[in-house]
């Protein structure tokens, strides 16, 4: 699925969620794909998710350019127009997907 996907949007939810959305995040990072990944954060709900991930990045946990792998906005269609015209921030691709 996540081959055949132009990108990818998490809205609201629980665990598995979070764990789907971080585990697309992390093929981001280690260079397994270069497609958005957006949050639709509704009322605000992944506000104190952003802030642990800018913490992280603070605290030398995730690379600033990491932190952009990780759209948000409020508004869909707003959501939209931003993953559209998405540009993957330059990381080096640590795996190979014949790899995983």
């Amino acid at each position: 699925m996540a081959d055949l996907s132009d990108g990818f949007i998490a809205l609201p939810g629980g665990y598995g969620t979070l764990e789907e959305f971080f585990e697309i995040v992390t093929w981001a990072q280690l260079g397994l794909h270069r497609k958005p990944c957006g949050l639709l954060n509704v009322r605000g709900y992944f506000d104190p998710l952003l802030r642990l991930v800018d913490q992280a990045v603070g605290e030398g946990f995730v690379r600033t350019e990491h932190r952009l792998l990780i759209i948000d906005d409020q508004d869909p269609e707003a959501l939209m127009d931003r993953m559209l015209t998405y540009t993957a921030p330059e990381t080096p691709q640590i795996l190979h997907p014949d790899e995983i």
